[in-house]
């Protein structure tokens, strides 16, 4: 009886055990395919960006180990709510639609919609990189290109232009690239990747044409990590918080990958 006890008592320490370090662990949700805010160390499968380095910092903060999980961005809604994963820290901006389904925190980022611009367009209307959006609405016959259902279609449809719908970023930027439409609106990593392979048909104008904010996203009614994440976010302000050691870390590449701005430019609305 003595041994069947003691057999029960280990049983159960080492399935409590094994709960605890379970629930230590924090999965977050990410497309590692946005450098440098998610995507991987070259040659290898490691997470590395901006967003990796956030969820890391979440958590230290939290005292729980991380483990990222890579899946493709139209997934990781779905993956909350099948409890695969516990928060999305992936540049998701804050939409009305997706509220529906899960509970957003503060913002942390603003992400920009700027425009990639076809240069013999440009050209013809005196649009250069510091022209502003009015410039562009001004120009009553340009042609926009924008992704189905997003806002690079949703925005220039709202103005009342015309707007050709690509099914992909690479097909909206090919036909700004060869004239068969004018403009894209984006957020900046994609303008100007699309302006780095296609310098001479291309330029950026960067006056915004939307600010979107950027927030992670936890299951609907997960309202403790909830709290955590947001006072985990009031915390990135401070002197030496997480947007001043970001900016040190990142800035250069930033720089380097979009010519003109640093970190500042996701962290002011």
């Amino acid at each position: 009886m003595k041994k069947l006890l003691t057999l029960v008592l280990s049983l159960f320490i080492v399935l409590t055990i094994s709960a605890c370090s379970g629930d230590d662990i924090l999965r977050v949700g990410m497309d590692l395919r946005y450098p440098p805010f998610e995507t991987t160390v070259e040659g290898e499968q490691t997470p590395e960006g901006i967003s990796v380095d956030i969820a890391y910092a979440l958590g230290e903060y939290l005292d729980r180990e991380v483990e990222i999980i890579n899946m493709d961005f139209k997934t990781l809604i779905p993956a909350l709510e099948a409890d695969t994963i516990d928060i999305v820290i992936g540049s998701m901006s804050i939409t009305e639609d997706r509220e529906k389904s899960v509970d957003f925190t503060d913002p942390y980022f603003y992400f920009k919609i700027i425009s990639l611009v076809n240069s013999d367009f440009a050209l013809e209307n005196n649009i250069d990189e510091d022209s502003t959006k009015e410039d562009l609405l001004a120009i009553d016959d340009a042609k926009f290109v924008g992704l189905v259902s997003q806002v690079s279609a949703n925005i220039p449809a709202s103005y009342g232009k015309e707007v050709v719908e690509a099914s992909d970023i690479g097909t909206a930027v090919e036909f700004v690239a060869q004239g068969q439409s004018d403009i894209l609106l984006m957020s900046a990593n994609p303008v100007v990747d699309g302006y780095h392979a296609n310098k001479d048909d291309t330029i950026v104008v960067w006056d915004s044409f939307l600010s979107s904010p950027i927030g992670m996203a936890v299951k609907e009614g997960n309202d403790e990590l909830l709290e955590q994440a947001n006072a985990f976010i009031s915390t990135f302000n401070e002197a030496g918080g997480l947007y001043d050691q970001l900016a040190e870390t990142w800035d250069d590449v930033l720089l380097e990958e979009l010519g003109r701005y640093g970190l500042e430019f996701y962290i002011n609305q």
